[in-house]
């Protein structure tokens, strides 16, 4: 019973890890031609609106983290004032 639960579950990994990953190799055709067609969009945002909202997210937490960063600089550096 052990061996046939082996068997089983090899023969399950192999058509799992063969189906996957000819969905994936089908897939980079298709990736390719979209990143390589000449659209004048930078590479980071060929691919579609997801790729410009991270982005998006991505640029405005650098602006913020920066501008805190300026912030409790200027703020540490001024002196206390005496009660």
């Amino acid at each position: 019973v052990y061996l046939l639960f082996q068997a089983l579950r090899q023969i399950s990994r192999r058509t799992i890890s063969t189906a996957s990953r000819r969905q994936f190799e089908n897939r980079i055709s298709e990736d390719q031609s979209l990143f390589q067609e000449d659209n004048g969009l930078p590479v980071h945002l060929k691919g579609g609106a997801k790729d410009g909202l991270l982005y998006r997210t991505t640029t405005g937490l650098a602006v913020f983290g920066t501008a805190y960063a300026v912030y409790y600089l200027l703020v540490s550096s001024m002196p206390k004032k005496p009660n």
